[in-house]
Formats: C-alpha cells, structure tokens, sequence
C-alpha cells in the first residue's frame, strides 16, 4: 500500500501528469521540459525529483546531460497492482484488518442506522 501511496502523490499534481504526457512521446532533457513547459529549471527539477522517488522515472546520463524516461514497467506494475489490491477480498488485508472487522458490524451500528433513516426520509418527501 505505500508504494500505491508514494505514486499517487507524485501523480497527484498537474505539471507532473504533463511531464510524464510529454516523456510518454520521447525521452527528454530537463532543457526540452523547460523549454516545452516554459518553467524554470529548479521547477523543473524538484517535479522530476518527487516523480523519480515515486520510482516513476529513471534518469540516464549521456555525456555530462540527464535526460529522463518514464519506468513503464514500474506504472504497469503499479497500476496493476492498484487494480488487484481493489478487487482483492478485503478480510484478506492485513492493513485493513480493523476497518474490515468495523465494516463486517456497519449495519449494527445504531449511528450509522439513524443516518440512513434520515438520509431515506428526506428521500422521501
């Protein structure tokens, strides 16, 4: 799950969904990003930073130059994994344990009950 964490963070900021847009057509210079993007290279910089501690990213070094790539093997593998964590049987979780124990008595818990019933009365009317 913190692997699902650390990603989703790193995806969650707009300028880093366009920068893996743009390293989806090609590999890139963080000159190219600047340039395409019109930011400033520290900008720059610090978004490729969190995207290569999220592992999304590997650099490759050609000369004394960085250019960066998107580690799609690594997206599948979370993407994928994400799915199967959804769809996994939650009692089979062991990070869930409490909350499948407290989902499994929902139904029995009398707050829950009173926000249910008013929440069909003002259906209702």
């Amino acid at each position: 799950m913190e692997q699902y964490v650390r990603v989703f963070k790193a995806l969650g900021e707009p300028t880093r969904i366009k920068i893996l847009r743009l390293l989806s057509v090609r590999p890139m210079y963080v000159c190219e990003l600047e340039a395409v993007l019109q930011m400033s290279q520290p900008r720059i910089s610090q978004h490729l930073r969190v995207l290569k501690d999220a592992y999304i990213l590997k650099e490759n070094k050609e000369a004394q130059k960085t250019f960066y790539i998107i580690s799609r093997e690594v997206m599948e593998n979370v993407l994928n994994g994400f799915q199967d964590f959804l769809a996994a049987d939650i009692t089979t979780l062991p990070e869930f344990r409490e909350e499948s124990r407290r989902l499994a008595g929902l139904d029995s818990e009398s707050c829950v009950a009173s926000c249910k019933s008013a929440e069909n009365d003002l259906a209702s009317q």
